[in-house]
């Protein structure tokens, strides 16, 4: 049973290797490329299911005993940001029959996407902090190399950018596992938490403890896109085609969210009143600064990518909180952001395919034209901005009652006067591109679209309003994963197999 961790790794990998040596036919790369993101799916369900069941799930590979060995692990959250990983990867596989050229296939674009889905999975699985930073660098080699996929100018520009900032988080993140391990003697996350949850640390020990917990902070804060730390991620997420800029959006930056809420539930609990509220403090300013930035851009996808940085602000919130319902606020919110965030960047492409540009300016009448596609654009940016009975709305209620129950009304008033903003800029959206006239004649033309753009699309969208209609037990799963990230005891139990008082 607890072999199956190991699916969620190995299948992408697998996948990545036989897309390479397929290189002389780009048809069974596709075939290859989607089926494997449907073996993907199929496994994550399997894993999500048995952990539903179980709890956590522990493989000590080679049987070496936790903490001298490689130990993957699957409680509640990871599973289900495992099992996210791989709805996004079969809707993104799918809708990249249409969006992908041969040429990028040709150059290995399946190939690479399987590495990045096998670089996601392995971070939300692994036990040990320095396995993270390997699937951190797995996910950063597939991802640089896809993003400049296709060589044009603004795609470099993205890229140089991207890496760089990248690279930086990387040589931080080096620094606090080598600062951890002297301090700790071992990176196993379940033992670095036994050791430091002892109430008999120095004064001084505390203070190191907390000094490195900043460093992984802003390690993780630069690949979570946190406050000031994001300017990197719209610069870049514009620049290449729409599906990978979908699984870009959709997963890349949850790895650093995941992270951050794994390491300060789990490890970092030794000053809460400093660390949680410096991520409080961060998250509203996330929240703040990037939705004004999407007001001010006149560009589709640049506005989405502004809104990752601000929705990023929502799931720290609930880390700052720090409470069970605080936490499930936020397992919750990465759901449905995930969604919803991939989704809305491939209508994006859809859009851009259509107006043959991203200007706003240049867009306009594809409500006329395309009925169906605007009603696809309409969930998900509704929901994204909270309106409901969609899986948004609920979201940030939860949030927004968390915060309440513990008199944090500051970042109550930031959250709700965000969500105006979000609200206010994709109506822009849907003006500008859906409602307006077309600006030129030739737009008022009906357009086929290919099916496979349309129907992954579909697929989120009807997704998006499920979550919102199944409110009721998908939430309460939240609440579970909550508590269990509220209680660090049941993984450290689960992983080395001890009793803690």
């Amino acid at each position: 049973m607890n072999n199956l961790l190991v699916l969620p790794i190995l299948i992408p990998q697998v996948c990545g290797i036989a897309i390479l040596l397929s290189y002389r036919s780009v048809r069974l790369q596709r075939w290859i490329g989607v089926g494997g993101t449907l073996g993907l799916l199929l496994a994550s369900l399997l894993v999500f299911f048995t952990v539903l069941k179980h709890e956590i799930l522990v493989l000590q590979i080679g049987s070496w005993p936790a903490p001298y060995g490689i130990t993957l692990v699957a409680d509640l959250f990871s599973a289900t940001m495992q099992l996210l990983t791989g709805i996004v990867g079969l809707a993104v596989a799918w809708y990249s029959l249409a969006a992908i050229s041969k040429g990028h296939i040709t150059f290995g674009y399946f190939a690479l996407f399987h590495f990045l889905l096998m670089g996601v999975n392995g971070a939300f699985l692994t036990g040990d902090i320095f396995n993270m930073y390997v699937w951190f660098e797995v996910m950063l080699i597939s991802s640089f190399v896809l993003m400049a996929l296709g060589g044009e100018r603004a795609q470099m520009a993205g890229a140089i950018k991207y890496v760089t900032i990248n690279l930086i988080s990387s040589a931080m993140f080096l620094a606090a596992l080598g600062i951890l391990y002297g301090t700790a003697g071992t990176l196993n996350m379940a033992d670095l938490s036994q050791k430091f949850s002892q109430a008999d640390m120095t004064a001084s020990y505390r203070a190191l403890i907390s000094a490195v917990s900043v460093l992984f902070l802003a390690a993780f804060g630069i690949k979570a896109a946190i406050f000031p730390l994001f300017f990197w991620l719209p610069a870049s997420y514009h620049t290449p085609p729409a599906a990978i800029a979908a699984v870009f959006s959709g997963l890349l930056t949850k790895v650093g969210v995941y992270a951050l809420i794994r390491v300060f539930t789990l490890i970092f609990l030794q000053d809460p009143v400093f660390t949680h509220t410096l991520i409080l403090v961060l998250a509203g300013l996330t929240m703040a600064v990037g939705v004004l930035g999407a007001m001010a851009q006149n560009e589709f996808r640049r506005v989405l990518s502004f809104h990752i940085v601000s929705q990023i602000g929502y799931m720290l919130m609930g880390l700052g909180l720090f409470t069970p319902l605080a936490l499930a606020g936020s397992v919750f919110y990465i759901a449905h952001h995930i969604i919803v965030k991939t989704n809305l960047f491939l209508v994006s492409g859809v859009v851009e395919q259509l107006g043959k540009t991203a200007s706003l300016k240049k867009l306009g009448g594809l409500y006329r034209t395309q009925p169906g596609l605007a009603i696809l654009f309409l969930i998900p940016a509704m929901s994204l901005a909270g309106i409901p009975p969609l899986s948004g709305f609920f979201a940030k209620l939860n949030l927004i009652r968390a915060s309440l129950t513990i008199e944090q009304y500051w970042i109550t008033a930031v959250a709700l006067a965000v969500s105006l903003l979000t609200l206010y800029s994709m109506i822009k959206l849907w003006n500008e591109a859906f409602w307006k006239p077309a600006p030129h004649k030739e737009n008022n033309t009906p357009k086929t679209i290919d099916r496979n753009l349309l129907l992954p699309i579909g697929l989120l969208a009807t997704l998006t309003v499920l979550i919102g209609l199944g409110i009721g037990p998908i939430f309460d799963l939240a609440l579970r994963t909550g508590e269990q990230l509220a209680n660090p005891a049941l993984y450290i139990q689960a992983v080395l197999k001890v009793a803690i008082q």
